[in-house]
């Protein structure tokens, strides 16, 4: 869903520019601007450092809460792309990534940020990014780009990502290979890579475009590819315990795994629309999606109950809080009690 949301604002940026406008690159390598309204613009992700909560989004926007999201403050950040994914470490060292291929680091808790990366040139953004330690992480996006870094960010290295081929799985069903992701199909091998995510036992996995899941048991130095349940994008994954993980994307598409990945079943999810992000408090899952989608489950994942806000307006990112839902999305970000499940 980040990469779709990036096509559409740069769709209606291009469409709007006028003759006498600054190149888009030049506009995205200036500061961002302090709106007074940026906590009700589109908002992509949020992450916790230690008792903040941090979220970003477009125009280069970051805001800052220390109330558990009820109320929030932008930070200035010396970049106006468009903001896809932010990940901390510990309380006081994060990472945003963007469009643009735009990277920003802060060592103090996100009050500051610092700009270390920017290729405008490649028109490519960065979906996410993931550090093991306050020096080592990876930052991934369209077209299998993936880079690293082991100097805490300052840095970045791009790497070819070549993983090893799947090894035999359960078959994909005719009905996933539907017209609906022939587009995706069509754009060749380098597939987007969508979402990182860390289990308990430390491997990492990859969710990406068409169908496409990896995994990685020595924290990104390799990858291989694992069996998919269907042939459409990934957008999340929420590791559970041990090896226990589910993965979700396009249509309300839902799946979980007790194997690493290796083999997966399919999830009631009661929706069709599309599934952005997750979260794990304990026993309680809750994925979000577009249209106002809301899915909660009490049993560790076994079964979820769907609930839709009336304003219909979508959710790209989610944390749970003092019993609440904290959600970032098409209408900023706000706070929501869990609907009760049955």
């Amino acid at each position: 869903m980040k990469f779709k949301f990036l096509v559409a604002l740069a769709t209606l940026a291009f469409a709007n520019a006028g003759a006498a406008e600054p190149p888009l690159a030049d506009t995205a390598a200036q500061p961002a601007v302090m709106a007074r309204l940026a906590t009700q613009s589109l908002v992509l992700d949020l992450a916790v450092a230690g008792k903040a909560i941090i979220a970003v989004g477009e125009r280069g926007h970051v805001l800052r809460s220390t109330d558990e999201g009820h109320t929030w403050q932008q930070m200035p950040v010396p970049a106006s792309a468009t903001l896809t994914a932010v990940y901390f470490v510990d309380e006081r060292h994060g990472w945003a990534v963007g469009h643009d291929e735009v990277i920003v680091r802060t060592e103090d808790g996100g009050l500051t940020w610092q700009r270390t990366h920017f290729e405008p040139d490649k028109q490519k953004p960065l979906l996410d990014v993931w550090f093991a330690d306050a020096q080592n992480g990876l930052a991934v996006g369209a077209y299998g780009t993936l880079y690293v870094s082991a100097d805490g960010g300052k840095t970045w290295e791009l790497r070819a990502f070549e993983p090893a081929a799947a090894q035999a799985g359960p078959k994909k069903s005719a009905a996933a290979a539907s017209d609906e992701f022939v587009d995706e199909a069509d754009l060749g091998t380098e597939f987007h890579l969508n979402a990182i995510a860390r289990s308990q036992g430390g491997a990492l996995y990859l969710g990406g475009e068409a169908g496409h899941l990896y995994r990685s048991d020595d924290q990104g130095l390799s990858w291989r590819e694992l069996p998919s349940p269907y042939d459409g994008s990934f957008y999340g994954i929420v590791p559970l315990d041990g090896d226990a993980l589910l993965a979700f994307g396009l249509r309300g598409n839902l799946f979980s795994s007790r194997d690493g990945g290796q083999t997966w079943s399919a999830l009631e999810s009661g929706t069709t629309q599309m599934l952005t992000a997750g979260v794990r408090d304990g026993t309680r899952i809750v994925v979000v999606g577009l249209a106002g989608i809301i899915l909660v489950s009490d049993d560790a994942g076994a079964s979820f109950r769907q609930t839709q806000q009336d304003d219909r307006k979508s959710f790209a990112s989610v944390l749970l809080a003092d019993g609440e839902l904290i959600l970032a999305g098409e209408s900023g970000v706000s706070r929501l009690p869990v609907p009760q499940t049955r």
